[in-house]
């Protein structure tokens, strides 16, 4: 062992010292402190400033709080927008894409450019958007803010560039998509009305051209007025004054009638022979009275009316149109088919919904095949194709919020058998009666990238569940499900009296979790001040919960408690069966006392390898023994100083304190000192003599291979304590190493009185070796212990990093701890306990999440403050590596849930139904290109039917409608200026005009996506010139045809 150098101690503990860092501990950020460092102690760090970087990747659960929903039917890409001006981009598995608006405006409608890769997003503010998705992240190409009116519907035709932008007022505007500018064609609301009516039809509510002429445009308005506007002859073909509300209008393919909704729950059919009046009213949901009259129904919505061949009768699909009687009813949506109505109940309100058809073109039999039903917490999607319409498995995690998510943990680089393992015992539980077909969202492609590895996120839920996602590759999927409630007895009502009125709504809220991925027990904590801890097993068993009772500070193994000390939850005192998967094995309570709740537990360890498990609150400190099922040490944090109190507090008097008299210790009222309270308050490092006699809440635990004494020359295990008032507490602890030894003889527990300080309440422990790098913790091997046994292979346990061979291999020479609190990080050289280096992370502020994590081969310490800056330093030295104000604004769901992981990724709730992940690190922000999804792939857009030699000319040809000629600046002229402001998007660049253009922009659309994406460039441009000069081609022959016809009568052909 090498002979080090005696240095000075920095920080002497007998003593009080300013917690603020007395002169012996620098306060120069990141600075050497006067203890000298040892001369041999010479650590090559490698991380630089330029390896971190932040940025979001992948956001995963519902959008939160959606308002609009758009389809591509061609690239089966699908769109959500939500009120915050978020659009959510979903195609194949892998394929999940959010773009946020910037103004967080929320999005009224989105429009696809159908196979271009654009979409149009209309937004609250009154302003156009159009999005390039032909990049991985997408961006917008143009905006264009309407200063004067207010945008109500949009409706962009299928290979168009001209999309028709319906208003407040009743006014249609028309916007070329290629330079989103505004043309000088107007469809005034007075011009499209009669002269002779009084009123002012409402705002637009529907545009659509219809299927049998593009030259022909219905617009509804919301008082009932619909009008049919000759787009060439500038003139109305008909009008229509129903008096009841639209709501939504559908067109039958062949362009001869179409469907209504209104406020009053009917459907309207109308021909467009005779438009005088609808020739069919029917209220599918409402009875006829005696009186004659229908009953008064609920407005639908939305209705679609679509056509397929296999079927002489349609599909009118709706949502909403109940009946006013039937209270209580969920949200419906109703699929006619012929005379069969089937009325499927959501459990949620119906915000949109779209009939997924096979064919781009609206004047063909549509082939409706699935119906997308975007609900206010939820997103299914209803198989049509088969006669008891079922829903498909949706592949994206859309129920992360099922329960509210209350705390989180991430775990990167876990051991590669566990998710296979999760997965098989999870499966088992799935829900069934899917429909047998792909999902058929099937748009995009995703590939897994080349530097995966295993990951896992724990989701903790206000109902007690505990949820296992596989994270590996940017994705998330579910693997296992576990109930904490199970547990406890189900509560009888009554039995409890006055103090059910304590309990908390949520009484099994998950505030806590412990997991150790490699050994696989998983302990939880919960907000009724108990502690579940799990084993992991494949196998079922018949056993019983062992439950500890903690009264404070006296104890008792029992789990039994008379009226005055009455325990929130009984937990199961019986044999109980316990599927595959996490089976509860000991349960800790702390105990009410005189009607009031014990105080939250607030901070939690265990270790596999010691069979030990610690839990502190802000009263004092519990070590459990989970293989002896013992309680070791049950102690106020008072009492764990004895003389080496830096504040020289006396113990508490008496009344206070009555453990002398009566062997039970009175919790006080629950002024807890958790994280959540004091979250919004400013914190003082400066502590008042009485809240320094009262309150010093243990605030973070952590078992390690240490020492306890400065006269140690070997580590040996060891608790570290950090309480709310800075203070760092050493607990040696000997361990019998033999198993059977372990079984029978007990484990001691000396408090020694060593104390460390710092600013603030302590949040992080680790530790590094003299080489720099981190010491992990001990564990052990997991061993399934309902397994059959074999006599061949007897089941012992396999403990690593723990023998004192081991160690003294490992840290024989010392090692450094680094110690993170709310304002401070040190790290301390030991055994001596000499203080190598300080950092004051923050003044203003105060830290909410700090880890030890690594990145690039190397360790940092990350951290996350209140203000809603990301930090990491350097270790051991302390450099500050990056400073980010990430967050302008945090909330407490985000301080709850954040927390960072290794290979430079963190995660935390960005709304109550979403997950963001970011990363800090430079190397995955450089790689994200290649883990992420591509929205755009290049696919033929189908050809339109042959629509036969009559129907074409009897129908009207479409193909002859040029809408350049009429919308065009030559013939409509300029817009007025104040109307609309053209603003360029960030993804502008010269030449995107031609990215949302119609064919003839192919070609210059491909060149700007492959320049973006570097690759298919050859293969894509042959075959865009090959579109290109087919389009041409066609259009010559088009026009020329026209030119043959024009003149003549159809006999003549």
């Amino acid at each position: 062992m090498k002979k080090f150098r005696k240095v000075l101690d920095g920080l002497t503990t007998s003593s009080p010292v300013n917690p603020g860092g007395s002169p012996s501990c620098g306060s120069a950020a990141g600075t050497p402190s006067t203890a000298p460092t040892p001369r041999e102690l010479e650590i090559q760090e490698t991380l630089m400033s330029e390896h971190f970087q932040i940025c979001k990747t992948v956001r995963h659960g519902f959008p939160y709080q959606p308002t609009a929903l758009a389809f591509d039917p061609v690239q089966k890409i699908l769109a959500i927008g939500t009120r915050s001006g978020g659009v959510r981009l979903l195609g194949r598995p892998g394929v999940d894409c959010h773009c946020q608006h910037e103004s967080g405006a929320a999005v009224l409608q989105l429009q696809f450019l159908i196979n271009e890769g654009a979409l149009v997003t209309a937004c609250a503010d009154d302003t156009l958007h159009l999005w390039n998705l032909r990049q991985r992240r997408p961006a917008i190409l143009h905006s264009l803010k309407f200063n004067r009116e207010r945008i109500t519907f949009c409706h962009l035709p299928f290979q168009s560039k001209w999309l028709y932008v319906g208003t407040e007022r009743g006014n249609t505007h028309i916007v070329n998509i290629e330079s989103f500018i505004l043309s000088g064609y107007v469809i005034m609301w007075n011009k499209a009305i009669e002269l002779s009516t009084k009123t002012h039809p409402g705002p637009v509510v529907h545009l659509s051209d219809s299927p049998k002429d593009e030259g022909k445009l219905l617009i509804g308005f919301e008082s009932g007025t619909i009008v049919m506007w000759d787009l060439r002859a500038k003139r109305a073909d008909f009008r229509i004054y129903y008096d009841e509300a639209i709501h939504s209008v559908s067109w039958h393919h062949e362009g001869r009638q179409f469907m209504c909704s209104h406020s009053d729950g009917s459907l309207s059919m109308w021909n467009l022979r005779n438009t005088a009046k609808p020739f069919q009213v029917t209220f599918p949901h409402g009875k006829t009275q005696r009186d004659g009259r229908k009953e008064s129904c609920k407005p639908i919505l939305k209705v679609e009316y679509k056509t397929s061949k296999n079927s002489s009768e349609a599909f009118v699909i709706f949502s909403g149109g109940l009946s006013y009687d039937k209270a209580g009813r969920r949200p419906t949506l109703t699929i006619m088919h012929g005379k069969a109505i089937i009325v499927l109940e959501m459990d949620y309100p119906i915000v949109d919904f779209l009939v997924l058809c096979e064919t781009p073109y609206l004047n063909e039999v549509q082939e409706p095949y699935a119906v997308a039903v975007l609900l206010e917490k939820d997103f299914l999607v209803v198989d049509l194709t088969q006669s008891n319409f079922p829903i498909f498995e949706n592949p994206y995690p859309m129920d992360i919020h099922e329960s509210p998510v209350t705390c989180t943990a991430y775990f990167a680089d876990c051991p590669p058998d566990i998710i296979p393992v999760l997965y098989s015992i999870g499966a088992k539980h799935k829900k069934t009666g899917y429909s047998h077909k792909e999902w058929p969202l099937s748009g995009g492609t995703w590939t897994v990238g080349s530097q995966t590895y295993p990951e896992i996120i724990i989701t903790g839920h206000a109902d007690g569940s505990i949820k296992f996602w596989d994270a590996t590759a940017i994705t998330l999927q579910m693997l296992y499900k576990l109930k904490t409630s199970k547990v406890f007895e189900k509560p009888k009502s009554g039995d409890v009296g006055r103090s059910a009125e304590l309990v908390e709504e949520d009484p099994y809220a998950i505030q806590m979790i412990s997991w150790c991925p490699q050994s696989r027990i998983f302990c939880v904590v919960g907000i009724s001040a108990h502690v579940i801890l799990y084993r992991f097993s494949k196998h079922d068993a018949n056993t019983t919960i062992t439950v500890s009772v903690l009264l404070n500070v006296t104890v008792k193994i029992d789990s039994t408690c008379t009226e005055s000390e009455y325990c929130g939850h009984r937990v199961k005192d019986r044999m109980i069966r316990m599927p595959p998967g996490y089976q509860a094995e000991l349960v800790v309570q702390l105990l009410w006392v005189d009607g009031e709740p014990p105080q939250q537990i607030t901070s939690l360890d265990l270790n596999s390898a010691y069979g030990l498990l610690a839990l502190g609150n802000c009263n004092g400190l519990a070590v459990v023994d989970y293989l002896q099922k013992t309680v070791l040490l049950c102690m106020s944090t008072l009492e764990l100083y004895g003389s080496a109190d830096p504040f020289q507090r006396l113990t508490r008097s008496p009344r206070k304190n009555r453990q002398s008299t009566s062997g039970t210790h009175r919790s006080k009222s629950p002024t807890s000192e958790s994280r959540e309270n004091s979250f919004s308050r400013s914190r003082s490092s400066s502590v008042s003599s009485i809240d320094r006699e009262t309150k010093e809440a243990v605030t973070t635990l952590q078992f390690a291979e240490s020492y306890g004494r400065k006269s140690d020359t070997l580590p040996t295990p060891c608790l570290w304590v950090g309480t709310s008032l800075g203070l760092v507490l050493i607990i040696p602890m000997s361990i019998p190493t033999d198993e059977q030894e372990r079984q029978e003889d007990p484990v001691t527990v000396a408090p020694t009185g060593t104390v460390l300080m710092l600013k603030a309440s302590v949040l992080r422990f680790a530790f590094l070796d003299c080489g720099g790098a981190l010491i992990n913790c001990p564990y052990e091997v997991w061993r399934d212990q309902h397994a059959p046994d074999d006599p061949d292979r007897p089941r012992k346990r396999k403990l690593v990093n723990f023998s004192p061979s081991s160690s003294q291999e490992a840290s024989g020479d010392g090692h450094l701890a680094v110690v993170c609190s709310e304002r401070q990080a040190k790290v301390f050289f030991m055994p001596s306990q000499a203080c190598l280096y300080v950092h004051n992370i923050t003044e203003s502020s105060f830290v909410l999440r700090a880890d030890v994590v690594s990145v690039c081969n190397s360790v940092c310490l990350a951290c996350f403050c209140a203000n809603g800056h990301i930090m990491t330093l350097s270790l051991p030295s302390l450099r500050p590596l990056l400073d980010v104000n990430y967050l302008p604004l945090t909330d407490m769901r985000i301080a709850r849930t954040f927390c960072f992981t290794n290979g430079g990724q963190a995660l935390y709730l960005c709304s109550p139904t979403e997950m963001q992940r970011i990363t800090y690190s430079q190397e995955m922000c450089d790689n994200l290109q290649e883990m992420l999804g591509e929205l755009f792939t290049p696919i033929e857009t189908p050809e339109a039917q042959n629509r036969g030699f009559l129907k074409g000319f009897f129908g009207g040809n479409a193909q002859t409608f040029d809408r350049e000629e009429l919308f065009g600046e030559a013939a409509a002229g300029k817009a007025s200026r104040s109307l609309a402001q053209h603003i360029p998007g960030q993804g502008g660049m010269e030449g995107m005009k031609a990215a949302a253009g119609g064919v003839v922009g192919e070609l210059a659309r491909a060149r700007i996506a492959l320049d973006e994406r570097g690759q298919r460039l050859g293969e894509l441009e042959e075959r865009t010139a090959l579109m290109m000069t087919s389009a041409e081609t066609f259009s010559k022959h088009a026009h020329e045809v026209m030119l043959k016809c024009k003149d003549k009568k159809w006999y003549q052909f």
